[in-house]
């Protein structure tokens, strides 16, 4: 049976994490002590839930977090120090804090340990989230028990939701580049200078090629700029939605 826990401490654990050549030593204190915290805790570091929706999300969320009191945001999964680094280089998530859970120790103790033996895992971490304050845990959003890797309820804007409903979430903006490409730059500069996150993807990486531009944007140029799932155009499309949207704002 998972335990809710709202009004207890966390664990008392220390986490074998790597820095570089040396591993060093985290405790809960360290993490958790006169600080407001987010958790979110999966089974696995590349496994797909993960590394598409979970993860990504509480990054792309981080600025409106940290705006509404949120010091830290905390995934951790039961792998090994060197899982975690080289998932977090991965995922280029740079704010997200990666801790190793290598024993279970800590999940075992907040009763989130369950058997994936049938996938060939052993012993993981049930996926939750949770809020803690000052070692305290606020509020937990627990995944569903049933079979399978549910992902209904411990997703960041649930949790945002939580700490404030009423929260204005940062527009998706998707660029699609290639390499040497200067107006790929300009535009890349431009949405930067705005203050505005976006997500580049890369032809020639990962399998992506002018035939995926084509099929999701009809066109063969670049940069092709997509906000919201719509697509704006190339760079000086952007240049103008940009325009429009700073008087609009004025």
């Amino acid at each position: 049976m998972l335990e809710n826990r709202e009004g207890q401490r966390v664990p008392d654990v220390t986490f074998q994490t790597r820095e570089g050549e040396h591993w060093k030593e985290i405790t809960s204190d360290d993490l958790f002590a006169g600080r407001t915290v987010i958790v979110f805790a999966l089974p696995g570091a590349f496994t797909p839930t993960c590394s598409s929706t979970h993860l990504p999300r509480y990054n792309e969320l981080a600025p409106v977090f940290q705006q509404n009191g949120v010091d830290d945001i905390v995934c951790m999964s039961v792998n090994d120090g060197f899982v975690m680094n080289a998932w977090a280089g991965d995922q280029v998530a740079r704010n997200i804090r990666f801790i190793p859970d290598g024993n279970g120790e800590f999940a075992d103790k907040m009763g989130m340990l369950v058997n994936k033996r049938d996938l060939g895992f052993g012993p993981r971490s049930w996926r939750y989230s949770m809020l803690v304050k000052d070692g305290v845990i606020d509020r937990m959003f627990i995944e569903p028990d049933k079979p399978g890797d549910p992902f209904e309820v411990s997703d960041a804007d649930t949790m945002l939701g939580h700490i404030n409903a009423e929260a204005q979430t940062p527009q998706r903006i998707s660029v699609f580049t290639k390499p040497g490409c200067p107006h790929c730059a300009r535009a890349m500069q431009a949405l930067e200078e705005a203050g505005l996150d976006y997500e580049e993807i890369e032809l020639g990486s990962r399998g992506l090629s002018y035939s995926t531009l084509a099929a999701v944007s009809g066109m063969g140029t670049t940069p092709q700029v997509f906000i919201e799932g719509q697509r704006v155009g190339g760079a000086d499309e952007l240049a103008e939605w940009l325009q429009a949207r700073a008087v609009q704002a004025a």
